[in-house]
């Protein structure tokens, strides 16, 4: 695999963009930075006349009913959040209710400043398709104000010409409720506890009065009383309680309305570890030994100070589960998951040091130890760092890796690698130019000079690459297979 050193794919870009919308618009929980002062908002509620408050309330639906499918509900959520400020003995009326949750709701524009760094993947229905044609989903970054991070999502259908066309964009967003993980593994989150440095006697003690399988409000009741009667010293107490339920938080289902368009679900921060965002996930359609699909997607969650890996699984993109990811393997950005175990092992690219590109081996998907470097910086496009650019694509030539790499100017391009089927350790082949560059109408943005993505489809022969056009929007590139591959340059073993 030696080709003419002037050898380059021939990468084509679709006309098409993706962009943010500025209407398409989600509901938070809006609490005022003094907490003192939600009992004064609803003491100034109470206090209007029946008349009044029915008249403002008339006038909030009128605005913004329309803009959400069920904003009642919104309203009964966010009042149920801050119901414990009400004034005592008083029975709030049902406008009451409605008129202090709407005082406690924000819209959020989730694509107002960007939606970039995509993923694509084969959607879990490929019926009544013509031949040659690809149904698929794609997951965006959204970011809004205060650079917050979502996932969004999009789908479409590729056709036998590698065309692509997009379903109808809803005009409606949709937040689901939160359902804490309904059942927790009492080994595994013990052995969680273990690799956070959680785990003492304090924890012993609780997990011990826990069946193997119990739930959140199970875990918040045995708590609850060793709070009311401590048998160790408090302030360790206190600690351990914060510990457990942080890692109890972390772990949490939504689930979507089934009917709703895939456009419509937004997975939006809502643990205190991704209070600042979910960034870059990484979907990947994973085969397990009896070829059955789940989908999984590695993303950082970040609360403004630190990062922390979290893995999505899902089965039909309508219910999604989040875990948490443990292991000292585990501590940095940008994990791409194998689509299927290798040797009998999930198999994961990782980033461990901002700087090489790593691979590790787990016989749990939750727990991942060991890490090795397989690829460093070897040309002047990616001398400040490398990394991933999603989850590996099966060939019969090998793994191919679309890898990202920094160079001057903080350039961000994308490249190819190159891995051994059955020992994806051994780089097989790369290429010595970048597979994509910034050209000069993708180069500004949030953040300049970059050329992203977080994962790519192999469809019809071609690699078809969505990816992020400096940090704020969105394009389609797609190169012959064969071609990549035959441009590569063999690696010295």
């Amino acid at each position: 695999m030696r080709p003419d050193k002037h050898q380059k794919p021939k990468i084509r870009r679709k006309a098409i963009k993706i962009v943010g919308d500025t209407s398409r618009v989600i509901t938070r929980l809006h609490l005022v930075d003094d907490r003192s002062r939600i009992s004064k908002i609803i003491n100034r509620i109470v206090d209007l006349s029946e008349s009044a408050a029915e008249n403002l309330l008339a006038q909030i639906m009128i605005e913004f009913s329309e803009r959400h499918e069920d904003i009642a509900h919104v309203f009964e959520r966010h009042f149920n959040a801050v119901k414990g400020s009400f004034p005592r003995n008083a029975v709030p009326s049902d406008v009451q209710r409605a008129l202090v949750g709407a005082y406690f709701t924000m819209e959020y524009a989730i694509e107002s400043a960007a939606l970039f760094n995509p993923s694509i993947v084969p959607h879990p229905d490929q019926g009544h398709l013509k031949k040659g044609s690809l149904r698929f989903v794609m997951s965006l970054r959204a970011t809004g104000e205060g650079h917050v991070s979502s996932i969004v999502f999009r789908s479409g259908i590729l056709d036998r010409h590698n065309r692509v066309f997009f379903d109808p964009i809803s005009d409606f967003v949709e937040t689901p409720d939160l359902q804490l993980d309904p059942f927790y593994k009492r080994n595994v989150f013990q052995r969680k506890l273990n690799e956070m440095g959680g785990s003492n006697e304090i924890s012993a003690h609780i997990l011990g009065q826990l069946s193997e399988d119990f739930n959140y409000n199970e875990l918040l009741e045995k708590i609850g009383m060793l709070r009311e009667k401590p048998q160790f010293f408090e302030s360790i107490q206190n600690r351990t309680f914060e510990v457990m339920c942080w890692l109890a938080d972390s772990n949490y289902e939504v689930r979507f309305h089934a009917d709703h368009r895939i456009s419509e679900r937004v997975i939006f921060p809502v643990s205190k570890n991704e209070s600042r965002g979910i960034e870059d996930a990484r979907f990947v359609q994973f085969f397990d030994d009896n070829q059955e699909v789940t989908y999984y997607a590695t993303y950082t969650a970040y609360n403004g100070f630190t990062i922390l890996p979290q893995l999505i699984e899902t089965k039909d993109f309508i219910k999604f589960k989040v875990i948490t990811l443990n292991g000292k393997a585990v501590q940095n950005k940008g994990m791409a998951l194998f689509p299927r175990k290798i040797g009998g092992r999930y198999v994961m690219l990782s980033r461990q040091d901002g700087e090489n590109n790593h691979i590790m081996f787990s016989d749990n998907i939750h727990f991942w130890q060991e890490a090795q470097i397989i690829q460093e910086p070897e040309y002047p496009w990616e001398f400040i760092q490398i990394g991933n650019c999603g989850s590996p694509l099966e060939t019969d030539e090998g793994w191919v890796v679309l890898t990202h790499g920094v160079g001057p100017m903080r350039k961000y391009c994308i490249g190819a690698m190159l891995l051994d089927l059955e020992n994806p350790t051994k780089v097989i082949a790369r290429l010595e130019d970048p597979l994509l560059a910034p050209r000069e109408e993708e180069r500004e943005g949030y953040v300049p000079n970059v050329v992203y993505t977080c994962g790519a489809i192999i469809h019809n022969n071609d690699l078809v690459i969505p990816y992020g056009m400096s940090d704020i929007r969105t394009g389609i590139a797609v190169v012959e297979v064969k071609e990549l591959i035959n441009c590569m340059h063999a690696v010295a073993q």
